[in-house]
């Protein structure tokens, strides 16, 4: 036996971490009151201090645990564990020289291995392996305190009640487990004493507990009970021997699950977790809560037309001649995060089901994880009509295709369920391209074609999301030229909706590639005149802006397709504009956009909901399904389910996938070192803003403290680019004046080096006022150049002088200039400024990178050092992952949270 680390263990006093300070406090008045005081050491280094205390008996017993000492207390007290008394007994053993005393060897007793019949003398202790059993029955529920017990947790009282009696087994000799204190000499009818292993009994004790069993003498709302008819019987006082072995009547915790769902688990996984430990465990007959296995192999899955374009599902199973449906269960297990009474389920075990007689059905859980994973993305509940799934002919085809053993398809599901089944469906050679069209197609484009050619002949909705120059305009009036062509139109038009700024150039492509299409552009206050001749044309060009003025004109009429260019435009589903959108009449739906989902997952569902409505679900049962767990816990699984699930819908082709011939694009980031006066400039307004800013988040919280956040970042990023855009009082006006702007003077001295080299040059920024101070700067320096804003009426002109390589520098405000362009003759690309959101930053890019660029292409970017532009360069690089997540296999970056949003405000440099 070891006696120093137990005397450690004591003398250091960690033992009172186990105690509440009130127990200690009231420890400390008992401590006098501690008679016979006596340890005892047994086999396994086990170690037990037993005395009385105030007229109550107790032990606390100690074991190895590791390095370390565990101990448990026992005690004849209402209280029971870690009592006052246990801790007076503590603080008794530990005073002076006590405790070298108690472990000293002299003390040790060891067990007579006698007999255990009744001839043992009197006085014989008895040793044995203990064992434990539990059984489940049945008994009336004779106690007024157990008819309240049930009452109170809303269980019908039938006059019987299900309680488990758990027994400890030494032997011959089995008693109830908890019916006594437990205290570690237990006298026999014999005379003779039965010596407990109390350490294997309070470790069976916390099993149970961990099973949400509970003493019925320590369960929590029996004892509250039981005060409560104390109180209101003084004169009849009900005590735990109200019911006979109390303390051995064991009955579930409600903190643990729903009361009635707790049997039925227990017969399954609960009974198996004890009897892997040595238990043995019996149900009574009469104790019901039967468990019925289910054989998932008998599952019988049928697909009916709704005679509405849609698909019913339903999974049958046939119990006890009753038949039932198991989709619904499913989505009450994921509804539960399917687990069962709160208590996980192992790789081996099973799914419960719960009936309404109290039965439960048994579903083994990895087949069941399997079918969930097959399903999760369909079980939204506003999906199910009756027990039968609704669901979208792509998903019942993918369903068919991915399960063709349980699966017997309607006919009409044959061709979708072939095209799907196809290694690529970019390959399908089915049509032509129109005879009509004035363009020759590179092998990517007539891939899409055909795409989209799958898309309408299997009565499809899509998004076409190929890199910005790739060419989606001409793929798309390919596609709009052969349904005319074909006849599938049957004469009706196909609406156009597209930037204000694009729609001049839809109006030049199609009668460039396709000049047999009449083409009708809906436009300025006249436009109203036009309405009446939208089902004569074959195209309906119209913007953004009048879309939204236009619908309750525009929904009269009825659209072979309707497509929607730059998409993203109905990224927020609940704008004026994304909803009017959904009110197309359309038989055939397309979106194009290279950024389908720029910073969250709810614009992707905002487009889905304009193709196929209902296919993604609720935007609710979205952002529960897919966006929390992918944005939010970067889980992976559920990415993956839910970029399978779209993948027939998005075409995506980069520049590298499918463009070889495109010069390569190298992007430069020029690091500028603010002036000094700058840096002072910069300081002063930084802390002013940090402080108002960090005031309103304390006030109005971070949603209502947005604006000045804004106008604080606005400030800091004029200042980057000169101090001469901030707007101040006229006593700060000579300051900002006077500052100079460093990034300016870089700018000055690069263009020197790229005219002279004979570049042909882009230059964004996001500031107008930005590029006047530019272009007086350039006529000082007498440099030739064009400015593009969004004031300038001469977009055509302006783009010709540049292709026409007349001027080699093109001034373009960001805004005006980020889409529609087509400026090939450009060489060099130059962001002045950065911008958040880097799809936006790459469009203006692409403006000079896209097919026809012949040249290598160099984008410059000129970030200020240290300051709020180089964080934004970084975090762009965290965003653009989101927009790709769906479509690789990037990770998501965290969305800019408080802490991120603070550090845009951090001093220089740090």
């Amino acid at each position: 036996m070891e006696s120093s680390g137990i005397r450690d263990f004591l003398e250091s006093g960690a033992w009172r971490d186990r105690f509440e300070e009130e127990i200690l406090l009231v420890a400390t008045k008992l401590r006098p009151r501690v008679k016979a005081l006596r340890g005892q050491w047994e086999a396994g280094d086990q170690f037990t201090l037993h005395a009385e205390v105030s007229g109550e008996t107790c032990e606390v017993i100690f074991w190895p645990e590791g390095s370390d000492w565990a101990f448990e207390s026992q005690c004849t007290c209402e209280i029971r564990s870690y009592c006052p008394h246990a801790a007076a007994i503590l603080l008794a053993a530990t005073r002076g020289r006590k405790l070298q005393e108690l472990l000293e060897p002299q003390t040790t007793a060891t067990p007579a291995e006698g007999s255990t019949t009744s001839h043992s003398a009197p006085g014989t202790r008895h040793s044995h392996e203990v064992g434990f059993h539990l059984r489940v029955t049945r008994e009336p529920t004779e106690s007024k305190v157990v008819k309240l017990l049930l009452q109170a947790l809303k269980i019908p009282d039938p006059g019987e009640w299900v309680v488990a009696r758990p027994e400890v087994i030494y032997g011959e000799h089995r008693t109830p487990l908890g019916g006594k204190p437990g205290l570690r000499e237990h006298p026999l009818p014999d005379g003779s004493v039965l010596v407990r292993d109390t350490a294997a009994e309070m470790n069976a004790i916390l099993q149970l507990q961990q099973l949400g069993l509970a003493s019925l003498s320590s369960h929590p709302q029996y004892r509250f009970l039981l005060a409560l008819e104390r109180n209101s019987s003084p004169n009849n006082p009900i005590t735990d021997n109200s019911i006979p072995s109390a303390s051995a009547l064991w009955f579930p915790d409600p903190a643990h699950g729903e009361l009635s769902h707790y049997w039925p688990w227990l017969r399954t996984n609960g009974a198996a977790n004890l009897e892997s430990t040595g238990w043995t465990v019996a149900f009574d007959e009469e104790v019901g809560h039967e468990v019925i296995a289910i054989d998932p192999d008998a599952f019988k899955y049928v697909l009916e037309n709704d005679g509405q374009g849609w698909f019913n599902l339903s999974v049958g199973f046939d119990v006890g001649g009753r038949e039932l449906d198991l989709l619904p269960i499913l989505a009450q297990l994921l509804d539960r995060g399917a687990s069962e009474a709160s208590h996980e389920v192992p790789a081996q075990g099973n799914f419960l089901h719960h009936l309404d007689n109290g039965r439960a059905l048994k579903l083994p859980a990895d087949r069941i994880q399997l079918i969930l994973r097959q399903f999760s993305a369909l079980l939204d509940p506003r999906r199910f009509k009756g027990s039968k799934l609704r669901l979208h002919p792509l998903d019942a085809a993918t369903l068919s295709s991915n399960d063709p053993q349980n699966f017997d398809p309607p006919p009409e599901l044959g061709q979708l369920i072939r095209s799907l089944s196809s290694p690529q469906l970019t390959n399908h050679q089915l049509t032509q391209s129109p005879a009509g069209l004035q363009a020759e197609l590179r092998d990517y484009q007539k891939q899409g074609f055909q795409w989209l050619q799958f898309l309408t002949s299997n009565h499809l909705h899509g998004i076409l999301a190929d890199d910005m120059g790739l060419g989606k305009t001409l793929q798309t009036i390919t596609h709009i030229l052969a349904e005319k062509e074909s006849g599938r139109s049957k004469g009706a038009p196909t609406l156009v909706v597209a930037p204000t700024s694009v729609v001049p150039n839809w109006f030049a492509e199609i009668k460039r590639f396709a000049p047999s299409l009449s083409v009708l552009i809906l436009e300025g206050p006249k436009r109203k005149r036009y309405f009446r001749s939208i089902p004569h044309a074959d195209v309906v060009l119209t913007s953004y802006a009048l879309l939204q003025r236009d619908i309750p004109q525009l929904r009269k009429f009825s659209y072979h397709l309707a497509i929607l260019d730059e998409a993203q435009y109905i990224k927020n589903p609940a704008a004026k504009v994304s909803q009017a959108a959904c009110e197309l009449d359309a038989r055939h739906r397309l979106c194009l956009s290279g950024t389908p989902v720029e910073n969250h997952l709810g614009e992707l569902w905002s487009l889905m909901r304009f193709l196929m409505p209902g296919f993604l679900g609720g935007q609710e049962a979205f952002n529960q399904q897919f966006r929390k767990p992918i944005e939010n816990e970067e889980n992976m699984e559920r990415q993956q389910a839910l970029k399978d699930r779209v993948a027939p819908l998005i075409l995506r082709r980069t520049k590298d996938q499918v463009a070889k011939e495109l010069p390569p694009k190298t992007i430069l980031v020029h690091p500028v070192e603010l002036n000094t006066a700058q840096k002072d400039l910069y300081e002063t307004v930084r802390a002013t803003m940090d402080k108002r800013v960090r005031q309103a988040i304390a006030i109005q919280g971070l949603e209502g403290s947005r604006m000045l956040f804004l106008e604080a970042l606005l400030k800091l990023r004029q200042i980057c680019c000169e101090p001469k855009l901030l707007k101040f009082d006229h006593d700060s006006r000579a300051t900002a004046d006077n500052a100079g702007s460093a990034k300016l003077d870089y700018l000055a001295e690069l263009l020197d080096t790229l005219v002279e080299e004979g570049r042909r040059i882009l230059l964004f920024s996001q500031f107008t006022s930005m590029l006047d101070l530019i272009a007086a700067h350039l006529k000082q320096r007498q440099i030739s150049y064009l400015m593009l804003t969004g004031e300038s009426k001469n977009r055509g002109e302006l783009v010709e002088r540049f292709q026409s390589h007349e001027i080699p520098l093109f001034l373009i405000s960001l805004k005006a200039g980020g889409t529609g362009l087509n400026l090939t003759a450009a060489d060099t690309v130059i962001h002045y400024d950065p911008w958040w959101n880097p799809a936006t930053e790459a469009q203006a890019t692409d403006r000079a990178y896209r097919i026809g660029q012949k040249n290598p292409v160099f984008v410059h970017k000129l970030i200020c050092q240290g300051t709020v532009e180089e964080r934004i360069h970084q975090m762009q690089q965290k965003k653009s992952e989101l927009a790709d997540a769906l479509l690789a296999d990037a990770a998501k970056a965290a969305a800019p949270d408080e802490q991120t949003l603070a550090a845009l405000l951090a001093p220089l440099g740090e």
